[in-house]
C-alpha cells in the first residue's frame, strides 16, 4: 500500500514542469541546491509524524524523494501514517537503520494563538521588532511552526530576518 501511494504521488511530482513544491524565499538558497537542508514544510510533518531525521539521512535521498517528502499530504492520520511508513523505508533504505522516533508535542507552542509566545518576543526585540496578536494569529500553522524554529535556543537563526519580512510581520 504504501509502495502503491508514493509511487502515485512520485508520477504527479516528478512530471517535466510539475514542480509546485512550496518553498519559503528565505529558505531559496539551499533549496535551490538540491534542497540540501531539511526545508520547514518537512521539518512541520516530520514533528507531527514523529520522526526525527538527521541532515546526514536527508543528504542521502535524491531530489524526487526529497520533493516526495515536502508534497505528501499529512492533514489526516492515515496521511500522517503513510508519511510516516515511507520516511521509515527511505531512512532504513539508506542507512540500514531505523528511523529515530521524535515524541509529539500533544500542545506545540506555535498552535497557541491567545499570545504571542514569549520565544518569538525575544527574538523580536533583538531586531527591535513586534507584531500583534492579530498578526500572529492571521499566520498559517506552518509559518508559525516556522518562526518558532527559527527562535530556539542554539539555532542559528539567520533566517529569521529574512521569514518576518516575508511573512509580512515588517517592512524594515
Amino acid at each position: 500500500m504504501v509502495k502503491e501511494k508514493v509511487k502515485e504521488i512520485h508520477n504527479v511530482i516528478v512530471e517535466p514542469g510539475n514542480n509546485h513544491a512550496i518553498y519559503f524565499q528565505f529558505e531559496k538558497d539551499f533549496v535551490e541546491d538540491g534542497i540540501r537542508c531539511i526545508p520547514m514544510m518537512v521539518r512541520f510533518k516530520l514533528d507531527a509524524c514523529g520522526i526525527k531525521l538527521r541532515l546526514k539521512e536527508w543528504s542521502e535521498f535524491n531530489p524526487a524523494e526529497k520533493n516526495i517528502l515536502c508534497e505528501m499530504d499529512c492533514d489526516k492520520p492515515a496521511e500522517l501514517q503513510l508519511y510516516r511508513n515511507y520516511l521509515q523505508e527511505l531512512v532504513y533504505r539508506y542507512s540500514g537503520k531505523a528511523a529515530t522516533d521524535l515524541p509529539i508535542d500533544p500542545d506545540p507552542e506555535w498552535t497557541h494563538t491567545n499570545e504571542i509566545p514569549f520565544s518569538l518576543q525575544q527574538e523580536l526585540a533583538k531586531y527591535n521588532w513586534k507584531i500583534s496578536l492579530h498578526q500572529w494569529r492571521s499566520l498559517s500553522n506552518l509559518k508559525r511552526f516556522s518562526l518558532m524554529k527559527l527562535t530556539r535556543p542554539g539555532h542559528e537563526n539567520r533566517n529569521f530576518p529574512g521569514a518576518i519580512k516575508e511573512f509580512g510581520l515588517v517592512n524594515k
